[in-house]
């Protein structure tokens, strides 16, 4: 091999290692959850399974992390999470642990209003804002 080439596939190799020690993008998603009528109180143990499991796996940033509960105009009870995956990829390669939580959480939620009974959405968290005078 001439010192050409040599030199050629070093860079290749130099720009493969560089690429691949990037760190992976996180995500932060929120997550509606369709409680079925008689489900909340279980539905409420599985989503907060879903925080400590994923969390001891590695899977979740430590923030932002919050879960909301609360009722639509038919006084039927959702719940929010919202949480950010370590790394964006996660969910398409989930741990078994996690796929197991998942089907629990579509067996307790309900189609509601056209709508499914778990909804994402990929959102980013706005900095606050400092106030004048503070």
């Amino acid at each position: 091999m001439t010192a050409g080439a040599r030199g050629a596939v070093l860079a290749l190799l130099v720009v493969a290692a560089v690429g691949s020690a990037q760190k992976p993008a996180p995500e932060t998603v929120m997550v509606t959850f369709r409680a079925k009528a008689g489900a909340e109180t279980e539905l409420a143990a599985v989503i907060a399974r879903h925080w400590t499991t994923g969390s001891a796996l590695g899977l979740f940033e430590s923030s932002p992390h919050l879960t909301l509960r609360g009722s639509d105009p038919d006084r039927k009870t959702y719940f929010v999470a919202v949480f950010t995956w370590r790394d964006a990829g996660i969910p398409d390669h989930a741990p078994p642990a996690i796929q197991a939580i998942w089907g629990d959480m579509n067996r307790l939620t309900e189609t509601r209003g056209g709508k499914p009974g778990l909804e994402f959405a990929e959102v980013s968290v706005v900095p606050a804002v400092e106030l004048p005078g503070r």
